[in-house]
């Protein structure tokens, strides 16, 4: 890959990683950003890659953001001690080595190859269904030598019903895909038991939480364990990410066909499963 002119150099914001994230990346952890954000802004001549192509905005809006998501888990390999609501957050030892985490929906890499960046003990599986755009993350991902990352072309729908990778995660990652409760019924089959499912969402009301419990907790064998509210570092825009522990295996109807959560998502009045028609539009806008 060749560009025609130098992109700009990332900010290094190393006390705002430090306040806001409790970690700060190694210099060979920034230059991997920095590379990242070169090979962004070079498939985005031929791809649609992202809109956010301004240095300080891919820092916070997709490097910062994607690594939100993971506050805890950072602070537990940086030594920093966790604040005390995210620290049940921390990942169990009991979990397989390496950590497996899968990135649901991940478009140009986001938020699952900054993880690999920033976790280079995990191994990330990044999954979407546009055979192009995953096809240019491949190569990035090769041109980069991020060799804890994988890419994979299909449905999640798919690979929910499939042994291979059915409650094979310890981590699943869903950001800009849908409606909370199109991103459970993706996510949960995925989650191993005691697993983690993070949901990356931009508003979020009590009253979604209340509606969205039940369909995890009676149909798709999670439990919404922690919901965690913040503000972005630049912008201050709202964020929050909810934080799903899987603690029974999900019921063998879900997820349900290709195309079926989005059109119907779940919703739950009472132990009976009574789907609903909703806007699956990204809430998170990014």
């Amino acid at each position: 890959m060749s560009t025609n002119s130098t992109p700009s150099a990332l900010p290094d914001f190393p006390d705002l990683w430090q306040e806001t994230l409790g970690w700060q990346p190694s210099v060979a952890q920034n230059i991997l950003f920095q590379q990242l954000y070169e090979g962004i802004l070079e498939g985005n001549q031929q791809l649609n890659l992202t809109r956010i192509t301004d240095p300080v905005e891919f820092w916070e809006k997709h490097l910062w953001d994607s690594l939100s998501g993971i506050k805890s888990f950072l602070q537990s390999t940086s030594n920093e001690s966790s604040s005390p609501d995210i620290r049940h957050l921390t990942p169990d030892t009991q979990h397989s080595i390496p950590y497996r985490a899968i990135d649901i929906g991940t478009g140009a890499g986001f938020p699952g190859l900054p993880i690999a960046i920033a976790q280079p003990n995990w191994h990330v599986t990044l999954l979407d269904s546009t055979r192009k755009k995953l096809d240019f993350v491949s190569q990035l991902v090769e041109r980069l030598n991020i060799a804890n990352a994988t890419t994979l072309v299909d449905r999640v729908e798919q690979i929910g019903r499939d042994r291979v990778h059915r409650e094979q995660y310890d981590l699943v990652l869903v950001r800009a895909v849908g409606a909370a409760a199109i991103c459970v019924e993706y996510a949960l089959p995925l989650v191993k038991m005691g697993g983690l499912a993070v949901l990356y969402r931009g508003q979020w009301l009590d009253e979604e939480a209340k509606e969205l419990a039940p369909v995890v907790n009676l149909l798709l064998g999670g439990e919404l364990e922690h919901v965690a509210a913040f503000k972005t570092p630049i912008t201050q825009s709202d964020r929050h990410c909810l934080y799903i522990r899987k603690v029974a295996p999900t019921q063998l109807l879900y997820p349900r066909a290709v195309g079926i959560p989005a059109q119907k998502p779940l919703a739950l009045t009472s132990t009976i499963s009574s789907p609903r028609r909703s806007n699956p539009a990204d809430d998170t806008a990014l």
